[in-house]
């Protein structure tokens, strides 16, 4: 008899580590949904295009311009196949969003700092080592 409780025990701690684990690693990461404004993104690169062309004093100046928006428009769709990784995490549009709920955190600052950073340093995720 003591043999049976003891399997019994046994298998039920084993089945309730089981549920544990597939919690943390697959249900609740997919819980997890990070959010993105583009647009916003869009807009303060827009901005500071339009400044340094208006400023633009010489041709070199403004294919300086032209160069720094090419390395945004090539920036931007990489930077955005990278979120879902750095994050763990669904990346959805903002304006995808009716409301925000706890387990939902917005990447926009991220992505900024992923456009502009250099190649030889990454961007991370607060909390994480550079």
């Amino acid at each position: 008899m003591n043999a049976l409780v003891l399997h019994g025990a046994v298998s039920m701690l084993i089945a309730a580590a089981s549920l544990a684990a597939y919690d943390h690693w697959v249900v609740r990461p997919a819980l997890r949904v990070g959010i993105v404004d583009v647009g916003e993104v869009y807009r303060q690169k827009e901005a500071e295009f339009t400044l340094i062309l208006t400023k633009a004093s010489s041709d070199e100046d403004r294919q300086r311009a032209m160069a720094l928006a090419r390395r945004f428009a090539q920036r931007l769709p990489a930077a955005l196949d990278e979120l879902p990784r750095d994050c763990g995490c669904l990346v959805v549009l903002k304006s995808a969003v009716a409301g925000a709920t706890p387990r939902t955190f917005d990447l926009t600052a991220h992505l900024k700092q992923k456009v502009e950073e250099r190649p030889d340093r990454p961007a991370t995720l607060k909390g994480e080592a550079p």
